[in-house]
């Protein structure tokens, strides 16, 4: 499970830059990876990232142009094979570099690309150590709509179900790709920040018993004591995919992103929750997605920065 180190002490570290917006209906994520790479902090958070870690790969991914051939939907999905084909090659570069014993970040672009980020993960913890990660999901929403029940189509509603296989689909070329041993364990899965779920997705909750703290329980409870329970849930021992939807923060800190749910986690609550993961010791990979730069182009500054303070947190790395 660790992370392979350099001279500097540090693990090395790869970012993976998935500018893909297909899963989506609006178009505009793509661009949120290279903003919040080079907009992020004064030095630009790449410049932070290569100070901290002894090494820093930069992959990137594009999908920009959208489809090279014809789409048309499958199973009430839209664009399929072109989500497909990109979150397959976004699973092949995490799963390479986590195989290789590097921290893996992935900067997206919709909430789609977490499935090549999860399955890729998953799939390499199990070769190498014979486990599975923990997934910590820091999202309004739970994001685990199967095709069939989904309201929209839109595939950035379905990560969660591709990467826990309630959703599956053995057409050649759309999500065909995924194995059994890609695949998260639902008992290591939790939810925080919660708050806009849909009934179909409640019914895949209560069934398959995935534990859910919402907004209500952190209203209720603190965050604090939300996160030590989370933990406490997923065992010390255990490695954490930490994947985080901007939206999971109020809208006053997120105004370009594309589903604003009010009353979400403050900045401060969030950040709290990627510290608290990093100091476990046991982070080696995180997704963060749906920072729109072309949606209320006045909020964009304050939005990268809320999604840098979540990735200096998670990594810990200083303000």
């Amino acid at each position: 499970m660790a992370s392979k180190t350099t001279a500097s002490g540090n693990p090395e570290l790869t970012v993976v830059l998935a500018e893909s917006s297909a899963g989506a209906p609006r178009k505009g994520s793509e661009l949120g990876p290279d903003a919040i790479l080079q907009s992020g902090l004064q030095s630009g958070l790449l410049g932070h990232l290569q100070g901290h870690f002894g090494k820093v790969h930069v992959c990137k991914l594009s999908s920009r142009s959208g489809a090279s051939e014809e789409d048309p939907d499958y199973a009430k999905m839209k664009r399929p094979r072109t989500v497909s084909r990109t979150t397959q090659s976004i699973h092949d570069l995490v799963y390479s570099h986590i195989q290789q014993g590097r921290l893996v970040l992935t900067l997206g672009g919709d909430h789609s690309n977490a499935i090549g980020t999860l399955t890729g993960t998953t799939g390499a913890l199990h070769l190498n150590h014979g486990q599975r990660p923990a997934v910590i999901c820091v999202d309004a929403h739970v994001s685990i709509n199967t095709p069939d029940v989904s309201p929209s189509g839109n595939i950035h509603g379905m990560p969660l179900a591709f990467a826990t296989g309630l959703a599956r689909c053995q057409e050649k070329g759309i999500f065909d790709w995924i194995r059994q041993d890609h695949l998260i364990d639902m008992k290591k899965l939790v939810y925080i920040g919660t708050r806009d779920i849909d009934d179909e997705e409640k019914t895949l909750i209560e069934k398959n018993e995935i534990k859910v703290f919402g907004m209500d329980d952190i209203q209720r409870h603190g965050i604090d004591s939300i996160i030590t329970m989370a933990l406490e849930y997923i065992g010390d021992q255990t490695p954490i995919h930490l994947s985080c939807d901007i939206d999971a923060l109020d809208p006053e800190w997120t105004m370009s992103a594309g589903h604003l749910v009010p009353g979400g986690l403050s900045l401060q609550q969030g950040v709290s929750v990627a510290r608290r993961i990093h100091e476990t010791g046991n982070l080696v990979a995180m997704d963060l997605v749906e920072v729109n730069p072309t949606i209320n182009v006045d909020g964009v500054d304050q939005t990268i920065s809320s999604a840098c303070a979540l990735i200096t947190g998670a990594l810990g790395l200083s303000a």
